[in-house]
């Protein structure tokens, strides 16, 4: 609550600022790199801001790494070695002249991500061997995975994909994901492998390949009728 006022009080002085300024200024003079970051719950994460031109002071605001205000440097990093925040927003801002003193920001898109610490696949109300012909459902459970609207879950026998899921949940912190399907076997697949996979893919800034997490496969067996 105590840095949620503290950003508050700054903004509030950001948006005085800008008031006495209206029309001083077409875009913000600062230039991120990245632009955008795509980080591991726990990992380190840096990028820089500068300007070039001249200022009476720029700063990085941040739940974790903030950079005081300094007047001397036209680059200055925000760098985090243990990212513990879900939703972190850094801004970098800037102090300078035009016709009257300008402070503008700009924010760092920060996409924290954590993959799943298990995936298990099972069948619903049922044990033993499967009747050809019959219903049944599996289940795929994600556990404590983050953010899901990155998620796919994907299904598949063998090695064909049956199904996958997306989600359109927005909360960033950690959740448990169950995703079912339905199949109904044939005595050719008698033996046939099921399995299911968490897959996150965050994007072309994003760790490539897709951090993906598998189930071990549920083998099943199917008599006749």
């Amino acid at each position: 609550m105590e840095l949620e006022r503290v950003f508050k009080r700054r903004i509030f002085k950001i948006l005085i600022i800008l008031t006495c300024c209206i029309g001083a200024q077409s875009e913000c003079p600062l230039q991120l790199d990245p632009q955008r970051v795509v980080v591991r719950y726990g990992g380190s994460v840096a990028a820089n801001c500068s300007t070039s031109v001249l200022h009476i002071g720029m700063g990085w605001e941040a739940s974790q790494g903030a950079v005081p205000m300094t007047k001397d440097q036209n680059l200055i990093t925000w760098r985090v070695s243990e990212l513990t925040e879900w939703d972190i927003k850094p801004f970098c801002f800037i102090n300078y002249k035009i016709d009257c003193f300008v402070q503008c920001i700009v924010e760092l898109p920060v996409k924290v991500y954590k993959t799943p610490d298990s995936v298990f696949i099972s069948t619903v109300n049922h044990r033993g061997p499967m009747t050809e012909g019959q219903q049944y459902e599996l289940q795929c459970d994600v556990h404590n995975v983050a953010p899901v609207q990155y998620l796919t879950v994907k299904w598949y026998k063998g090695q064909t994909l049956l199904h996958q899921t997306t989600f359109t949940d927005t909360i960033k912190t950690p959740e448990n994901k169950t995703v079912t399907l339905l199949i109904r076997p044939d005595r050719a697949d008698d033996g046939a492998e099921y399995w299911c996979a968490a897959e996150l893919d965050l994007g072309a800034e994003g760790p490539q390949p897709h951090p993906t997490i598998s189930a071990k496969p549920l083998s099943i067996a199917v008599h006749g009728t």
